[in-house]
Formats: C-alpha cells, sequence, structure tokens
C-alpha cells in the first residue's frame, strides 16, 4: 500500500526525499542489519521507511504529523513499525534509549530543527551507535569544519569532540518535493566509545564552547572574562589572545578542565 498524497506543510518544513536512486544511497549508506534497533525520525511518505524495515526487521519512528502517521499506521503493521506520534525535540530519548540495544537513528531532519535536534541527541551518545542524517548542506559543513575555517563554530567543536563526523554525499533540491531553495548533504555521525572520550565534565566543556564562541571576533581572553581568568587560560596551554575559532577540540578541553580546578 502506498501513501495518499500528501500536501507538504510549511510550519513542519516538510520537503518529501523521491527520487530513487538517494532513497537507495541512503539505505545502503545507512546499511540495516537484522535486530538492528532503528530510530527513524521523520519517516514523512515513507521513502526508506519500507527499506529499513524490509532489511532490519522492524524499526521505530516518530512523526509529528497526524496525517502522515495514519498513513504509515495503515500502511504498515504494528510489528513492523513502533510508531510514535510527536516532536522528536520533546521526546524522552534517555528513557527511551536506556531500554535496551543501543540505538541507530536515521532521518530527513526538518531544517528549522536540525541543529537543536544534533543537541538533543547529544546527552544519549553512549546509547547510540551511529546516526545518519539529512541536513542542509550548511548544516554539514559546520559540522566537519576544520579549526580555522568560517564555518568552524560550536556545532563543530561538540559533535567532533563526541562522534566521528563524516559527510557522505550531497542531494540536490530536485530529490525533493517540494524542492528545498538549498543543497542537502547527507552525514554519518558515530559515537565515540566512552573509553576513548577525554575526563571532562561535559556540561563546563558546553559552558566553555557557548562562551567562546558567542562572540566569535573577541579573542579567548574577551570572550571568557566571564568564567576564566587569564592565567587560567595560560595554564590551560592556550592563548588568550587566541580567537575560539582557531582552537581543536583538545584545546576547550584543557579550557574546562582548568574551570573546573579552579570555579570563579
Amino acid at each position: 500500500m502506498s501513501l495518499a498524497p500528501h500536501r507538504a506543510r510549511k510550519r513542519f518544513s516538510q520537503n518529501f526525499l523521491h527520487d530513487p536512486r538517494f532513497i537507495e544511497r541512503i539505505v545502503e549508506a545507512i546499511d540495516p542489519c537484522p535486530g538492528d534497533r532503528i530510530v527513524e525520525i521523520g519517516p514523512g511518505q515513507g521513502a526508506i521507511t519500507a527499506s529499513l524495515i524490509e532489511r532490519a526487521g522492524a524499526i521505530d519512528a516518530l512523526e509529528i504529523d497526524r496525517d502522515l502517521s495514519f498513513a504509515l499506521r495503515a500502511r504498515f503493521a504494528p510489528d513492523q513499525l513502533r510508531l510514535h506520534e510527536g516532536d522528536a525535540l520533546r521526546f524522552n530519548w534517555q528513557e527511551f534509549a536506556a531500554t535496551r540495544a543501543p540505538l541507530r537513528i536515521a532521518g530527513n531532519l526538518p531544517y528549522h530543527i536540525s541543529t537543536p535536534m544534533l543537541f538533543a541527541l547529544l546527552p544519549i551518545a553512549a546509547e547510540v551507535a551511529d546516526q545518519h542524517f539529512m541536513l542542509q548542506k550548511e548544516v554539514v559543513d559546520r559540522i566537519i569544519a576544520a579549526p580555522g575555517s568560517k564555518t568552524y563554530g560550536r556545532l563543530s567543536v561538540a559533535l567532533q569532540f563526541r562522534y566521528r563526523v563524516r559527510k557522505l554525499f550531497d542531494v540536490p533540491p530536485g530529490a525533493f518535493a517540494p524542492s528545498p531553495q538549498v543543497t542537502s548533504s547527507f552525514v554519518r555521525l558515530v559515537s565515540k566509545p566512552v573509553k576513548e572520550l577525554p575526563n571532562v565534565d561535559a556540561d563546563i566543556l558546553g559552558l566553555i564552547v557557548t562562551a567562546a564562541f558567542s562572540q566569535r571576533r573577541k579573542t579567548l581572553r574577551n570572550a571568557l572574562s566571564g568564567v576564566l581568568r587569564e592565567p587560567q587560560i595560560i595554564a590551560a596551554g592556550v592563548d588568550p589572545k587566541a580567537r575560539a575559532e582557531t582552537l581543536h577540540p583538545e584545546a576547550f578541553v584543557g579550557l574546562a578542565r582548568a574551570l573546573a580546578a579552579n570555579p570563579r
């Protein structure tokens, strides 16, 4: 059974993937296996849902659009698709992730929730094997950006600290209906094992990174003045006259440890 025609809703930033070539590339990149615990965010009209179910056996999915949820339930049996209706940003990811095997998360994320969604999933990274997302190319460029580039920022540091990130391929506007006005990119994020992560308080690291990039044009001496003194920055092996966009993620770890050792 195919889904009935559905008019894309602007309030949900809906752009439905329809090009079979890219659907196949996406499924091959995800490479679902029997028994994988896959969660699809925003299955929409089911472009990749059927293939994920065929290869994994069954999946979970989150859909905010009631009409699409109704059509998906009509198309797939409950033991194939465990559908959760609601906002993925309000979903209890921690409770869900703690119940069984590591998650594999995938989805064509609406552009307006892509960055908040990526941050919302960070707290459960230890329970997630990998994530595959269709995002606006500009967002993926920020995720994979290297220090010193104009696109390197808070998102780059936060995700590169916790995941191994890789852009897989670009997807043109014509692969979607309606066509967005920008190019999209498909990205893979693989969670780093906890034992490989530096010993640092994640909340303090987030505070430092946010403060450092909140005023990109200022030196760290000024941007971090509310949380760190200049001697602390120097003790962390960081030049106070440097700007945040020049620092590798490891340098932010040093600054976070400096703050943890001697809070202001």
